[in-house]
This record gives C-alpha cells, sequence and structure tokens, in this order.
C-alpha cells in the first residue's frame, strides 16, 4: 500500500475529547479516495458511491501526523473500487481501516460511463507513450 499524503493534526481538527474528530478523518479519505479514482481512470467526473464498514482503531491526538493509505483493489465496468488505512507516521499505530471504497466514473451529464480500465496505472507510464 502507497502511503502520499500525511496530515498534521492541529486544534481546529479536534472533537470536545480533544482527540481528531472522526468527520474531518473521513472528509480527507473521501477526497484522498476520489483523487486517486480521477487519476485511474482520467476522468475528473468521479463520485463516491460506497463506504463500507468504518473501523476506528485509535485516535490521533495534536501534534500528531498521520498518513493515508488508498490501493486499488479491483475494477467494474464503471467503476473502481479501493481500501484504505490511515496510521500513525511516527508510531506506525492503526487509525482506521475501510476495507471498501466504491468510486463511479460518471460522463458530463452524470451517468455512469464505462472507463475500460483493468488495472492500476502511473501517471509516469502514460507520459511515456
Amino acid at each position: 500500500m502507497n502511503f502520499h499524503t500525511r496530515k498534521w493534526v492541529k486544534p481546529q481538527d479536534l472533537n470536545p475529547n480533544e482527540t481528531l474528530f472522526g468527520g474531518r478523518l473521513l472528509s480527507w479519505i473521501d477526497e484522498e479516495a476520489v483523487i486517486y479514482a480521477i487519476v485511474q481512470l482520467e476522468n475528473e467526473h468521479v463520485v463516491t458511491k460506497y463506504i463500507s464498514e468504518i473501523n476506528f482503531i485509535s485516535a490521533p491526538r495534536q501534534g500528531d501526523i498521520i498518513e493515508l493509505g488508498i490501493e486499488a483493489t479491483s475494477f467494474g465496468k464503471t467503476s473502481i473500487t479501493m481500501n484504505c488505512i490511515v496510521r500513525n507516521k511516527l508510531t506506525r499505530e492503526f487509525v482506521l481501516k475501510i476495507e471498501k471504497l466504491v468510486f463511479v466514473n460518471l460522463d458530463k451529464e452524470g451517468k455512469p460511463l464505462p472507463h475500460g480500465k483493468t488495472e492500476i496505472s502511473y501517471v509516469k507510464d502514460r507520459l511515456n507513450d
């Protein structure tokens, strides 16, 4: 799994328990995952379809640095499925795991659009064509 995005937990990210607000973390995950989907499907018209059970394992505190890992697990006709792990950058302690996030590729009218992808591709490989 690749961990590309790191976030520093700041005071504005905290809940009343002085730990990272779960909604803030889910927002960061959704943004990271949709960027991953857009790059993989080569289309900016991608939406979140489904997020499976979210397993919060530990609660980051102010000053912690967390990193988000996203990995594609399968491609459907119009979708891409991924999983996600969030961990503390310094301690490597798991913060959260999500087994399944599904994003759908859309046309400009918002209808599902077949993408023709079957495997992960990397921008560096596409630039050599």
